[in-house]
């Protein structure tokens, strides 16, 4: 393997890119600074291939050896990427002031164009969108980097305890101590909710496209049978945010007295959920890109939704800026 690395370090290394990206994903919250982590990780990997030995780690392991510590000293004295809720109390107001706030560095969501459907194992796959979900990767921000480290690579990428204290310098007990105080934690930030519903789902579509329906006649009243009673709003990079149906309601009244109609949503995917492009109409008539809607659905419906008005996010989701109005 070692000869096979120097010889042809981009074919060897390649199958493992995507995932490497999202790893980093995991860890920092941010898809532009994952794509710059990886791409690091693989220039640290070029620059010590000589120094490669297979007989004590796999290639896999040891790139994520590089791309784990890549991402701890860019952890360094950071400051976690919140979403809104997770920052101060939610608001009541529907008419509080939308006013952006871009000195926090926001989470950002994950394109799924960065998960493998093409796996032969729908087990596999599911585990991994389940990995990458927008509440559990905001959880997980709140976690020690360190503590993050071991919580994904031994829960999510099931390195065994050795092999991670092998990528992380440090004792078996070590990681296991880690293990056991952020799980402690991650339960309590995001306990498991098991009636989220995969996107595949078919009352899932059903509740989307009920969604899109009623966004676009710009029909609130619909629109709040869809949700659940708590769902929860969420507007990054606006520190505000609002839980429960009737307060959520009276915000969307608010959108729709200011923009009025006319909304055309397109669908994409992020996170492993349902994800809506929505765009507004400007005085021209031309649909412009508003913002990035991710939802989550459970058997009661929408539950929540972080709506992204940001250009990072939209440049990584490469949503096209307008749309020609219909006719």
């Amino acid at each position: 393997m070692a000869a096979a690395v120097g010889s042809d370090f981009d074919a060897a290394t390649a199958p493992f890119r995507r995932e490497l990206v999202v790893h980093c994903y995991r860890m920092l919250g941010s898809v532009h600074e994952a794509e710059d982590l990886a791409q690091e990780t693989l220039l640290r990997a070029w620059r010590a291939r000589d120094r490669y030995d297979e007989r004590r780690a796999s290639l896999r392991t040891w790139l994520y050896r590089i791309a784990t510590n890549a991402c701890l000293t860019e952890l360094e004295g950071r400051a976690r990427r919140p979403l809104p809720s997770g920052l101060g109390a939610a608001s009541q107001d529907p008419d509080a002031p939308i006013v952006p706030d871009f000195e926090v560095p926001w989470l950002q969501p994950l394109p799924d164009t960065y998960l493998r459907r093409d796996q032969a194992d729908p087990s596999a796959w599911a585990s991994e969108r389940d990995s990458v979900r927008l509440a559990l990767v905001a959880a997980m921000q709140l976690l020690p980097a360190r503590q993050r480290a071991v919580l994904v690579l031994r829960d999510v990428l099931e390195f065994s305890a050795a092999e991670v204290a092998a990528q992380l310098d440090t004792s078996t007990a070590a990681v296991n101590s880690a293990l056991q105080r952020a799980r402690a934690a991650l339960a309590q930030a995001a306990p498991r909710d098991t009636t989220v519903r995969a996107p595949e789902d078919p009352a899932v579509r059903e509740t989307v496209e009920r969604y899109v329906r009623a966004f676009e006649a710009a029909d609130v009243d619909t629109l709040v049978t869809l949700l659940t009673d708590d769902a929860v709003l969420e507007m990054p990079p606006v520190p505000l945010w609002y839980a429960g149906r009737l307060d959520y309601g009276r915000f969307l009244a608010r959108v729709f007295a200011t923009r009025g109609g006319g909304w055309r949503m397109v669908a994409t995917a992020a996170n492993g959920q349902p994800a809506l492009a929505a765009y507004c109409p400007d005085d021209s008539g031309v649909l412009r890109l508003h913002t990035l809607q991710v939802l989550t659905v459970t058997g009661e419906g929408i539950a929540y939704n972080v709506v992204f008005q940001d250009a990072q996010v939209f440049e990584a989701f490469k949503l096209v800026p307008a749309l020609d109005p219909v006719g």
